[in-house]
């Protein structure tokens, strides 16, 4: 059965989001001007012209991150659910890096276990999701390399599993800056990861907000 040859998860550029809270999966948190920069950057990473399917999450800063691509491959990208930010009970929230939930006991009812989450859509679950999102898109096509716009934590919980490393982590410690690209070899018997690229300027981006 012929499929593609690689897929790459690309995250998203910088978000508006000018009162720092996660947001989740809440409408109208769109692109700032320099994420839109970002995420035209994104296209350089790869060579484009191989790219033969785009698959994109259903939040508004994913669709218009995907926009470059299509312009740059003629493509339409498909909607997948899947691919689609976690669910957190933190929605909405500026927790300062978590110090906000020392004044919050409200909220202490979540934090029972972390390494599931309990705050959030469990780890696991994610990972599976994001996996079976990149099977079918990479069954979509004969040939070629696919691009799955998606989110932060997606991407990292699909690194962890396939290195056969523990779900559970430290957020901060995440390898997946704005607008990078995180690459997977596609083998009869799984992915293989095989390369990060992320924008040599993605520092000057504020990166805040993901679960």
């Amino acid at each position: 059965m012929m499929t593609a040859e690689r897929v790459h998860l690309v995250r998203h550029g910088e978000v508006s989001n000018p009162d720092g809270v996660l947001y989740e999966r809440l409408p109208g948190f769109a692109l700032s001007h320099y994420g839109r920069t970002l995420a035209l950057s994104a296209v350089t990473a790869i060579d484009h012209s191989r790219v033969t399917a785009l698959v994109v999450s259903p939040l508004q800063r994913a669709k218009e991150s995907v926009q470059p691509w299509e312009s740059a491959t003629g493509l339409t990208a498909v909607e997948d659910e899947r691919v689609i930010e976690p669910w957190n009970e933190f929605r909405g929230l500026n927790l300062r890096g978590g110090r906000a939930l020392l004044t919050r006991p409200d909220l202490w009812k979540y934090l029972t276990n972390p390494a599931e989450p309990s705050w959030g859509e469990p780890y696991v679950d994610i990972a599976d999701r994001m996996l079976a999102a990149m099977w079918n898109a990479a069954d979509s096509v004969d040939s070629g390399e696919v691009v799955i716009v998606t989110h932060q934590l997606p991407i990292w919980a699909v690194h962890l599993k396939l290195a056969g490393q523990r779900l559970a982590h430290n957020p901060a410690r995440r390898r997946c800056a704005l607008s990078s690209v995180t690459s997977f070899d596609v083998h009869p018997t799984g992915f293989v990861e095989s390369g990060y690229w992320a924008p040599r300027d993605v520092s000057q981006a504020t990166d805040f907000g993901a679960v």
